[in-house]
């Protein structure tokens, strides 16, 4: 009896480091390979055919293809339309698709929108854990936005991309002439706090690694933090999920939620200081779309308007994604950050 019980135990530690190897694992660099080529405006990009399932929820008049922003490591651009160029940021875990329903409401004879995809998430390169950094992903997408040769732009951001958009734009702050935020949470702690329940439990080894990549994933509770869940069903997780979970590193989700801080000496803590100094001195229009039912980070709104002070409000029912339920009114925010830039600028008469 107890020779099998010390089998059955040794079995058992096996099974347990076995598995905690598996899913401790920080992952490789795995990079996409477009098709082909794609030439827009004088810049020509690796090109990029998106899947059949992703496809479905845009028209052919979008653009989809690769930057190669370090050795190995592309970012995936969504655009469509010609003109005053807008930068749309998601977050974590969803990819530049988040922003399509928006731009149905925008014309597109007038705006050129830009909607790039964070490594680690959707079509762009996927990276070990440990390249899962604040000052990375700033680092990646400000060299994206520099090889599109942009000279000035309206910014729109929520979640990891209104933090990574911003820390983007903080290296080249002369293209930012207006700002559309939504639920984001710009901010350095100075002693140690309580997030989400979820964000809490998944910083633990293990615990995390199986909550988010074993038993569930980031993707199957999307509609759960939604003002109407309606608004995120299983088709639209998928479009979000497939290219991460299909990918061979499904590490990011899990990664960016990690890299939320939540003490003084978080990895992430000095690079949001910076942030925060950044933001509090920009002078150009800015709305705030906030999502009240966001279970996340709604209740964030305060310390976002103390960044904006000057910034108008619009409080919806939303959730987390916004985008998917109130497209319509960040593209009215966004048309009125437009048409104020617009009487900016226009010339004084005499």
């Amino acid at each position: 009896m107890l020779q099998w019980l010390l089998t059955a135990l040794t079995i058992f530690v096996a099974s347990a480091l076995v598995v905690s190897f598996a899913v401790t694992r920080d992952g490789k660099v795995i990079t996409p390979v477009g098709e082909g080529t794609i030439t827009i405006g004088n810049k020509t990009f690796e090109a990029f055919p998106l899947p059949d399932y992703a496809a479905a929820f845009i028209n052919d008049e979008y653009k989809s293809y690769l930057v190669e922003v370090e050795s190995g490591i592309k970012v995936h651009i969504l655009e469509v339309g010609t003109g005053y160029p807008i930068y749309m940021q998601h977050g974590n875990p969803t990819s530049g698709f988040l922003y399509r329903k928006v731009a149905e409401h925008l014309p597109t004879d007038r705006f050129r929108i830009i909607m790039p995809t964070m490594v680690g998430l959707g079509f762009s390169s996927k990276v070990p854990v440990a390249d899962h950094t604040v000052e990375n992903h700033n680092r990646w997408l400000n060299t994206a936005l520099s090889e599109l040769a942009l000279d000035k732009l309206i910014y729109v951001g929520q979640d990891w991309g209104g933090i990574i958009g911003v820390g983007a734009l903080s290296l080249s702050p002369e293209l930012i002439e207006g700002i559309v935020i939504m639920n984001t949470a710009i901010y350095a702690p100075t002693e140690k706090m309580q997030l989400s329940r979820l964000h809490d439990l998944v910083r633990t080894p293990i615990v995390g690694e199986l909550l988010i990549e074993v038993l569930s994933s980031s993707f199957n509770g999307m509609d759960r933090v939604q003002g109407d869940p309606k608004s995120i069903e299983q088709p639209v997780k998928d479009l979000y999920g497939r290219p991460v979970l299909e990918s061979g590193n499904q590490k990011a989700p899990l990664a960016l939620m990690r890299m939320v801080p939540h003490s003084p000496d978080h990895p992430s803590t000095e690079s949001m200081a910076k942030l925060v100094t950044f933001v509090r001195g920009l002078d150009v229009p800015t709305e705030i779309v906030w999502g009240m039912n966001d279970p996340i980070i709604g209740r964030a709104l305060p310390a976002m308007q103390a960044h904006f002070p000057n910034a108008r409000v619009t409080q919806t029912d939303a959730g987390h994604f916004l985008q998917e339920e109130v497209p319509d009114v960040i593209a009215a925010a966004l048309m009125r950050v437009y048409d104020e830039l617009q009487a900016l600028q226009a010339p004084i008469e005499n």
